[in-house]
């Protein structure tokens, strides 16, 4: 029976109440889905809210919108699935073997507080699944409350991407908190690369984690091993 991996999606197109767009990093998203499609996955997608998702303008732009992205973007089916994600409520865990938190600044908004996203993960991490994120997407594992009401991400090793990332992308102003501090004080044991922007995916058991766009691809060959070792 293939495996099956839930992508989780933002439905957030600008930072905060700016007027400055945002959305999908489209790259952190076409990456994984190929690394899964070659793996032979089934592969769903859903947002906080359902429906549309808009992308970073930045993700579609050169060099951003690699081989990978530029294909999708330009398949009308592929550009069809982010008009139709499912909400939470809509998802059943136990269907899932893996869920992954894909990124983007618009995460930071949306993903955080999101009760129906924390459930799904908690659950799937529950039944021995893998939880996965790029980048920012490490912000819906914040607050995600294992039964035992512990923090799922307290005491693990994990990346996503950093402060000094943030501060090389001129968006420390914009961004509604420091998501590496952020880790750290709900205890997480948060590690990064030596050099910013390059690919780094930290993995401890069942959660796999990567630090930026770059490190999609190499996160999503990690859950794939991680799968196969189950």
């Amino acid at each position: 029976m293939a495996k099956r991996v839930l992508h989780v999606v933002t439905n957030v197109d600008r930072y905060g109440d700016s007027d400055e767009p945002t959305g999908l990093w489209l790259s952190e998203l076409t990456h994984a889905w190929e690394v899964f499609e070659a793996a032979g996955f089934e592969q769903v997608l859903v947002s906080p809210t359902g429906g549309a998702v808009p992308l970073e303008p930045r993700s579609l732009a050169f060099p951003n919108l690699d081989a990978t992205a530029k294909a999708w973007h330009a398949d009308p089916a592929r550009m069809a699935l982010l008009q139709r994600t499912a909400k939470p409520s809509q998802i059943d865990a136990g269907d899932f073997d893996a869920i992954l938190y894909t990124g983007g600044h618009a995460v930071m908004f949306d993903f955080p507080e999101d009760e129906g996203l924390q459930r799904l993960a908690a659950s799937i991490w529950a039944h021995g699944g893998v939880v996965a994120s790029v980048c920012h997407g490490c912000c819906g594992l914040l607050d995600v409350t294992l039964p035992d009401g512990s923090l799922l991400v307290d005491g693990k090793r994990l990346t996503g991407f950093s402060w000094t990332e943030e501060r090389l992308a001129q968006v420390t102003e914009l961004v509604p908190f420091d998501a590496e501090a952020a880790l750290q004080a709900r205890g997480a044991r948060y590690a990064k690369a030596v050099l910013p922007f390059v690919p780094y995916v930290v993995s401890d058991g069942r959660l796999v984690t990567g630090q930026n766009p770059a490190s999609a691809k190499a996160t999503a060959k990690r859950v794939v091993e991680v799968l196969a070792a189950e």
